[in-house]
């Protein structure tokens, strides 16, 4: 299974949209098993979910995200992870566990981009 963290450098970034880019993990059975990092194309309304699941990606991870991306996400079927901060390899080895959890918070203000995981 394919899970994306967007990604600033080695970190969870503060709004996936305008990230660097996505760190994306292949695990498999809890297994962190590899990871590529993938750039951002670009953010466009409506294109990073689907981007996202054209490379087989199955959860998103992000310290913030607009309502219409989650939705976006969740009808592309990716699990959505939100309000996320930490460096990107630890963060996945709580997913790989099993303990790693969303807030569930929509980001709203994006006048302060890149500075939005409330």
């Amino acid at each position: 299974m394919k899970i994306a963290v967007a990604s600033e450098g080695t970190v969870v970034s503060g709004h996936f949209g305008h990230c660097e880019g996505f760190t994306v993990y292949e695990v498999n059975q809890g297994i962190v098993e590899g990871k590529e990092f993938v750039p951002n194309p670009g953010h466009r309304p409506g294109y990073l979910p689907v981007f996202l699941h054209e490379l087989g990606v199955k959860a998103i991870i992000a310290g913030g995200m607009g309502a219409t991306a989650q939705d976006l996400f969740t009808e592309n079927g990716i699990e959505v992870f939100v309000g996320v901060q930490g460096p990107c390899d630890e963060v996945m080895k709580e997913y790989a566990k099993g303990t790693l959890t969303s807030s569930g918070s929509v980001c709203t203000e994006h006048a302060h981009e890149g500075h939005c995981n409330e």
